[in-house]
């Protein structure tokens, strides 16, 4: 959509906006995180007039937020990191809204690829006299709403591979060991990615040799994790502690090995026994689609790491490296596998990102060319 171009204000506006937008980050899923700043008519001043946004799901959305705190907002300009949405959710259409005060103008970042929008929404502001401008700030959009993007865009979970290892590549000793390879920091860390994913999953092997609770533990998102394991022949045992959590346990079994009567088991325990055909990562991800689920973080083991990355089935990799030599050679490394033969052939990865916690590193990145796409599918 073209227009006249933003000022720097409206632009400085518009990072304001996204800034905001990111508080929303641990209860708006599974709508996405949007900021929104009101100017006022002289969009030469850099002061914003009200700042909204999107603070959890069912709430006002960040336009209404932002114009809830203005008298007056006639002639304004609004300065959105989404496009106002047209349609009746939980909230009235935002467009809407922003046409009944009286905005003049609005700048956004990119449109937003939700069917029930999708375009309506500015197409609805011009229809009313509303001068809009988008596409500005694209990249920094995306980033900040890459798993909405994905699942919307891909028509499956927005998928994070995740995992903690020693300096030399080790994720437990030869026999196994692996508690603690990182520090507390980067153990709460760790804990913080899952209040910001929709589910998280692992493989029978790491659900039954570990016995993990998959718990969040940290308060801030809305509701329990969805925990999800992956386990062709139901090894889960009835006794399993996330069993005796809060929460929903979702469980993919294979449909040639899968014994009825632990079927019948599980299902009298709570859990929700799905029996595919065979237990692959598309059937999976398609399976959560059907949900709503609008992104996973795959914690392991190795084998299940390997089958989402071999398969391309996944969007980011969250690493946490200790300074710790382990050494051994039948020590495992994060993912099993056969792996290629090439590398040539091996996984590319971008815009990596380099951070600390505690003496711990954190290494995180995109697949390659994961968010380029995004950015070319909502540009405007």
């Amino acid at each position: 959509m073209t227009a006249v171009p933003p000022t720097a204000a409206e632009l400085a506006a518009l990072r304001v906006a996204l800034k905001a937008a990111e508080r929303g980050r641990f209860r708006t899923s599974p709508n996405p995180m949007v900021g929104a700043v009101l100017l006022r008519g002289d969009v030469d001043k850099a002061d914003p007039l009200a700042v909204g946004w999107h603070r959890e799901v069912g709430g006002p959305h960040a336009e209404v937020e932002a114009l809830r705190q203005v008298e007056d907002a006639r002639g304004a300009t609004l300065c959105v990191t989404l496009e106002p949405c047209a349609h009746h959710g939980r909230t009235p259409p935002c467009a809407d809204a922003v046409i009944a005060v009286g905005v003049r103008r609005v700048v956004a970042c990119h449109r937003d690829p939700d069917p029930r929008v999708a375009g309506q929404g500015f197409a609805r502001l011009a229809a009313a006299g509303v001068e809009v401008t988008s596409g500005h700030l694209v990249d920094e959009a995306v980033r900040l709403n890459w798993k909405y993007l994905t699942a919307k865009l891909r028509g499956r979970p927005a998928v994070t591979l995740k995992w903690a290892m020693s300096l030399d590549g080790k994720i437990a000793t030869r026999n196994g060991d692996s508690r603690w390879i990182t520090s507390e920091p980067a153990r709460r860390w760790s804990l913080e990615l899952r209040e910001t994913h929709d589910a998280i999953l692992v493989g029978s092997g790491t659900a039954v040799a570990d016995d993990p609770l998959l718990t969040r533990r940290l308060s801030r998102a809305r509701e329990p994790i969805l925990r999800v394991v992956l386990d062709r022949r139901l090894r889960l045992p009835a006794t399993a502690r996330m069993l005796g959590e809060p929460g929903p346990v979702l469980v993919y079994a294979a449909a040639a090995v899968a014994a009825p009567a632990r079927v019948e088991e599980l299902r009298a325990r709570g859990v929700d026994v799905v029996v595919l055909l065979a237990v692959t990562p598309a059937a999976v991800l398609a399976d959560l689609a059907s949900r709503g689920v609008q992104s996973v973080l795959v914690e392991g083991g190795g084998e299940v790491l390997a089958a989402f990355a071999e398969a391309g089935a996944f969007d980011r990799v969250e690493v946490a490296c200790a300074p710790l030599l382990v050494g051994g050679r039948e020590a495992p490394g994060p993912l099993g596998g056969a792996g290629p033969e090439r590398l040539a052939d091996a996984l590319r990865l971008d815009t990596l990102e380099v951070r600390r916690r505690g003496p711990d590193v954190l290494l995180g990145a995109f697949r390659n060319e994961c968010l380029r796409d995004l950015s070319a599918s909502v540009a405007e």
